[in-house]
C-alpha cells in the first residue's frame, strides 16, 4: 500500500534522531580532560623551568607565579587569571619544582565555548530533523485527504444530489484510492435508482394520460347525447317525455362536469403524451372529420390524395377539440377547405362566430388560457392547448386566425 513509504521514512527519521543524541553525548566525552597530556605538559614545564622553549605544547595553557604574574602561555585568548580559568571551567594545577611551588598551571580547555557549539549543532540537527518529520507528516496528511477524506466529500455531497432527487450526475470513480470500488457501487445505486424513478415516472405518466384521454373521449358522446335529448325534449308534445328528457339533461351536464374535473386534473400532472406519429394515406382524414362533426354542420371539401405525416388517434383528438369549440362557442356552420401548400397539406376548419381579440391569439395555445369573450361558456382552456401540442409531436402546426366573420383553426400536416 501507498502509506508503507511514509511510515518507512518516519521510522528512519527516528533512527536518525537517536543517531544523533548517541553522537552528541560522544562528542560531549571528547571535551574530557587528558590526564596523559596534562602530565606530559606538567612534566615539560617542571623539568625546564624558566626556558619556555622546551615547554610540551601539545595542550593550550598558562603558567603564573604565586603573585599572578604571566610567566608564560601557549597562545593569546587563553583564561591568563585563577578567575577566569574558574570562569571558563579550566584545569588549575600547582607547579612544583625542586619541591617548591613556584606557582600554577592553566589548562584552558575553553568548555563553555565548546558546549555552547555543541548546544548549537544539536538545535540545528534536531531542527533538520523536525522539519523532515513536519514535511513527511504534511505528505502524510495530503495523501490521506487525497486517498480518504475528498472520495468521503464527495460520497457526501453525492448522497446529498440523491437525497434531493437529482439522479443524472454521476459520481466519478477514481480507482487510484481504496475507495475506488466502494464509489463504483454508490454509482450503481444511484444508476439503478434513476432507471427505477424513470419507470415509475413512465408507469404514472402513462396511468394520468389513459385518463384524461378516456376522459376527454368520453365528451363526445356525452354531447351527442345532450344535442339528441335536446332535439327529442323541442320535438316532443308530452310533459312526462320532456321531464324524461330533461333529466337526461341534466345527468349530462353532471357527467361532463365531472369528466371535465377528471381531464383537467389529470392533464395537470402529465408531462408528455406519447405521440406515434408515422406516413399514413390522406383519404382517412375525411373520416376522422366526418366522427368528430357530429353534429353534421361542417360541409367537408374534398381532401388532395397524398401521404402525410400523422398519428391517426392524436389527430382524431385535434379535431374532436377543433369541432367542440366550434360548437361551443361560435354555435354556427362549419366550413372545412383542405389544399396542398409548400410541403404541408393544409385543412382549414373555419366557422362563422364572433372569433377572438387580435392580441389573445398567441395567448390561447397555452394551458387554461380562454378567450376573454368565453367567460360566459364552461371549459377549462386545453382544448387548442392539446391541438397545438399534438401537431407540434406530429412535425405540423397549428394556425389561428380571425376572419370577417369568423374563426378559423388551420392544420398542417407534413408531407412525406
Amino acid at each position: 500500500m501507498k502509506k508503507a513509504p511514509f511510515i518507512i521514512l518516519l521510522i528512519l527519521t527516528f533512527i536518525a534522531e537517536a543517531v544523533a543524541c548517541f553522537v552528541m553525548v560522544t562528542r560531549f566525552q571528547d571535551i574530557k580532560t587528558d590526564p596523559v597530556k596534562i602530565n606530559e605538559c606538567i612534566h615539560s614545564v617542571t623539568e625546564n623551568f624558566g626556558d619556555a622553549s622546551k615547554y610540551d605544547k601539545q595542550m593550550d595553557y598558562v603558567v603564573i607565579d604565586n603573585d599572578g604574574n604571566l610567566l608564560y602561555k601557549t597562545r593569546d585568548g587563553l583564561s591568563e587569571t585563577i578567575n577566569d580559568a574558574i570562569k571558563t571551567r579550566g584545569l588549575i594545577l600547582d607547579l612544583e619544582v625542586d619541591g617548591e611551588i613556584k606557582g600554577k598551571i592553566i589548562f584552558d580547555y575553553s568548555m563553555g565555548e565548546q558546549i555552547e557549539g555543541f548546544k548549537l549543532n544539536i538545535v540545528i540537527g534536531f531542527c533538520v530533523i523536525g522539519a523532515l518529520q513536519i514535511i513527511i507528516i504534511v505528505a502524510w496528511y495530503i495523501y490521506l485527504k487525497k486517498s480518504i477524506i475528498e472520495p468521503f466529500s464527495r460520497l457526501n455531497d453525492f448522497a446529498e444530489r440523491v437525497a434531493e432527487g437529482n439522479l443524472d450526475m454521476p459520481l466519478m470513480m477514481d480507482k487510484e484510492h481504496v475507495f475506488g470500488a466502494f464509489t463504483e457501487s454508490f454509482d450503481l445505486m444511484r444508476s439503478e435508482l434513476k432507471k427505477a424513478r424513470i419507470a415509475e415516472k413512465k408507469a404514472s405518466d402513462d396511468k394520468k394520460e389513459m385518463v384524461a384521454k378516456l376522459s376527454h373521449d368520453i365528451k363526445t358522446p356525452v354531447a351527442s347525447i345532450k344535442s339528441t335529448s335536446e332535439i327529442g325534449m323541442e320535438l316532443t308534445k308530452e310533459e312526462r317525455t320532456k321531464e324524461m328528457f330533461g333529466v337526461i339533461n341534466d345527468k349530462t351536464d353532471q357527467i361532463k362536469a365531472l369528466v371535465d374535473n377528471l381531464f383537467t386534473s389529470s392533464v395537470q400532472d402529465v408531462n408528455e403524451i406519447e405521440v406515434n406519429p408515422g406516413a399514413q394515406l390522406s383519404e382517412a382524414i375525411s373520416k376522422l372529420i366526418k366522427n368528430s362533426d357530429y353534429l353534421n354542420r361542417a360541409s367537408v371539401s374534398d381532401i388532395p390524395e397524398c401521404t402525410v405525416f400523422y398519428d391517426k388517434l392524436r389527430l382524431q383528438q385535434v379535431f374532436d377539440n377543433i369541432f367542440m369549440n366550434s360548437y361551443k362557442y361560435a354555435d354556427t356552420s362549419i366550413k372545412v377547405n383542405a389544399d396542398l401548400s409548400d410541403d404541408y397539406l393544409v385543412i382549414r376548419i373555419s366557422d362563422e362566430g364572433p372569433g377572438v381579440k387580435e392580441e389573445e391569439l398567441p395567448l390561447i395555445r397555452e394551458k387554461y388560457r380562454r378567450g376573454s369573450n368565453t367567460s360566459e361558456k364552461d371549459g377549462a382552456g386545453l382544448g387548442l392547448y392539446l391541438a397545438d401540442y399534438f401537431m407540434e409531436k406530429m412535425d405540423g402546426k397549428l394556425g389561428l386566425r380571425n376572419l370577417e366573420p369568423g374563426f378559423e383553426v388551420a392544420i398542417y400536416l407534413r408531407l412525406v
